[in-house]
């Protein structure tokens, strides 16, 4: 017996891609089941929430929703307002650990999201350890590679290319491995961005991955024309921003507008900590010798 056709795989692999609009503009799929339904709207208002819509996923999500779109609406909320941070980990929690709900895919793979927001790496992985979803998998890849632990990324690999080696967050968890390892490597992931950009629509993710393979490469003036093609779709990006900034030091240009986008589009990203510690650390020194 033929396998049924997966009604939702071109809004799932829009969303992975970072291809938001468009799995928002796929999303008009007729003869759903009522809980592929509910998966589609989760990766709907996921694409959303990724474009830094939350108020629109905050208002359009009710108390009647079911527990994935609930989860999703609590995403929107962490990330809205650095004041729920409490009460929407402290939601979180609670929903975790309700046996009737506490087990859905989707309600752990946000659990994940938000842990890993938080650094809080173990707390993360009790969710998602035990895997259940090619999402899940993936976020176990990113977690741990978080943690330095190359090898335990690697176990999880091993387990989505059992479960299918084409498929698109395989193929991206086998990038970022590629990149954390280094050396030969990087080429292999680069030739992986490569294909992803030959069969895909163009989106940031894609041009930021090839980007950051050519600095790697040393190839900077070509990582650079990737980052400001990656730009012209989105400005406000900050991986993209981040590496501009990196891109441009290594050029010996100009960085400073990049990075001071940066501060106001995400003040709490990792480079923007670095170097307003670099800088700190930098005055203090200033001041011991003056």
């Amino acid at each position: 017996m033929a396998a049924a056709p997966d009604l939702l795989f071109s809004v799932r692999n829009n969303f992975y891609l970072g291809a938001y609009q468009a799995a928002i503009n796929s999303s008009n799929i007729p003869n759903l089941s009522p809980d592929e339904a509910v998966e589609r709207d989760s990766i709907i208002y996921r694409s959303y929430i990724a474009q830094g819509s939350y108020e629109l996923v905050i208002s359009e999500i009710d108390s009647s929703a079911a527990t994935p779109l609930q989860a999703v609406k609590l995403l929107a909320l962490y990330l809205s307002n650095p004041g729920n941070k409490e009460s929407t980990i402290s939601s979180l929690h609670e929903w975790l650990s309700d046996p009737a709900i506490g087990n859905n895919p989707i309600l752990r793979t946000i659990a994940g999201i938000i842990y890993m927001h938080e650094q809080d790496y173990n707390e993360a992985l009790k969710h998602t350890n035990a895997g259940g979803t090619m999402e899940l998998h993936a976020l176990n890849v990113q977690i741990f590679l978080k943690m330095h632990r190359s090898d335990y990324a690697e176990k999880q690999l091993r387990i989505m290319q059992q479960i299918d080696e084409d498929h698109t967050l395989t193929q991206l968890a086998n990038a970022w491995i590629n990149l954390a390892v280094g050396g030969s490597k990087i080429q292999e992931a680069y030739l992986i961005f490569q294909d992803f950009s030959e069969k895909y629509q163009m989106t940031s993710l894609i041009l930021n991955g090839k980007a950051v393979c050519s600095m790697h490469m040393g190839n900077f003036d070509e990582a650079e024309s990737l980052l400001l093609e990656a730009l012209n779709k989105d400005t406000k990006d900050p991986e993209t921003l981040a590496n501009m900034v990196v891109c441009c030091l290594h050029l010996g240009k100009p960085s400073s507008r990049y990075l001071s986008q940066l501060k106001l589009s995400q003040a709490d990203h990792m480079l923007v900590k670095r170097i307003s510690a670099g800088e700190e650390a930098f005055d203090r020194a200033v001041q011991t010798v003056a």
